[in-house]
């Protein structure tokens, strides 16, 4: 394989930076055992906030961005289509939500899970689970 090709370029150094996409199957875990944010039942899905940072061809949001939702109003949800429209009818502030729970999962302190930045080659973690690359803010 060509040298080249194997060095990955930091994109979060640039002047016009690209968002990280943080990957975290600990933290989905910890939001998909909260209870839906809707009806309070258990079973959660963790669902990505799309409209939390720009559209990438194929990729989703980070998984800071995440909340619990059950699979009726998962579903219901991805259905209606225009998800800001559909929190607010609800009128819960997702975002809000969603820093609440990653804060909250970086407080808990030490705990194994398997975090990487998107389209990098995974790094060693420290004790809070993050990569040493940084952070920024499975199931769709």
């Amino acid at each position: 394989m060509n040298a080249d090709r194997q060095e990955r370029v930091d994109k979060s150094a640039l002047a016009l930076s690209e968002p990280r996409r943080i990957r975290n199957s600990g933290h989905l875990a910890f939001v998909a055992s909260k209870p839906c944010l809707i009806c309070g039942r258990n079973r959660a899905h963790a669902h990505h906030l799309k409209f939390a940072q720009p559209t990438a061809l194929g990729r989703k949001v980070s998984d800071e961005f995440t909340v619990p939702l059950c699979s009726t109003h998962h579903r219901e949800l991805h259905q209606h289509g225009d998800e800001r429209v559909w929190w607010a009818a609800h009128r819960i502030d997702a975002l809000k939500v969603a820093e609440e729970l990653w804060q909250s999962r970086r407080a808990a302190g030490p705990s194994p899970m398997t975090q990487r930045v998107e389209g990098s080659i995974p790094q060693l973690h420290d004790e809070a689970g993050d990569s040493e690359e940084g952070l920024a803010s499975a199931h769709r």
